[in-house]
């Protein structure tokens, strides 16, 4: 599976264009799932208005409204109650998951709870991350992100990827987001840890992660 982990989506021409480049076909032609499973967890976004933005393709985080071929709705907390013949054959058909921010420990914990996690790695669709969507890829988030808290506890998250995603680096709204915060947590992660701002993503194609950025970010090896 290939990934395209962003802090604020699809928001810049070199993102664009890494995300056109993973695609086997022009976005135009591909079918897309949203999930805004994460959103629900978090209480600055969901449930609400900022939900039915980010389905509508209403929001000022360019994902859903990239002009896809046709968008559909995937609610990861829904999927246990629904017979997996009915969902499954429709993700493995799927061009592209676009994965909202929110909550990563509530968006882990049920993509494993519904078996999306044991199916991604399956997959054949690009996937995009968006901030808590993109985090929820990494072994951990660090306490610094723990809000909701999952029933086992602890801050571990998917383990899809070998490293962690400090997103929204200097952010102006975020005033704890800074440099000085991201060494902090990322001292206290077990591998490589990035910091990105939202300006910039990470690309994983065949277990190779690649920086994709117009702005500023900082890897931090162990």
């Amino acid at each position: 599976m290939k990934l395209l982990l962003t802090a604020a989506g699809v928001n810049n021409k070199s993102i664009h264009e890494a995300l056109v480049d993973m695609l086997d076909k022009p976005i135009a032609e591909c079918n897309a799932l949203c999930i805004p499973t994460a959103m629900y967890g978090h209480p600055w976004v969901g449930p609400g208005v900022r939900t039915w933005e980010f389905i509508s393709g209403n929001s000022e985080n360019p994902m859903v409204n990239l002009g896809w071929k046709s968008v559909g709705v995937l609610e990861l907390t829904a999927l246990p109650s629904i017979n997996r013949e009915r969902w499954v054959p429709l993700v493995q058909e799927t061009d592209v998951l676009l994965v909202s921010g929110g909550d990563a420990l509530y968006l882990s914990h049920w993509m494993k709870q519904s078996g999306m996690a044991a199916l991604l790695p399956s997959l054949k669709a690009v996937y995009v991350g968006m901030s808590a969507g993109s985090m929820v890829m990494a072994p951990r988030i660090g306490e610094f992100f723990v809000g909701w808290t999952p029933p086992s506890g602890g801050d571990e998250a998917m383990n899809l990827v070998d490293f962690s995603i400090f997103p929204h680096l200097e952010h102006e709204m975020l005033p704890h987001n800074t440099m000085a915060a991201a060494e902090k947590w990322a001292a206290e992660m077990q591998g490589p840890a990035y910091a990105i701002d939202d300006q910039t993503a990470i690309k994983v194609v065949g277990g190779e992660a690649e920086v994709i950025s117009e702005g500023q970010w900082r890897l931090f090896s162990k």
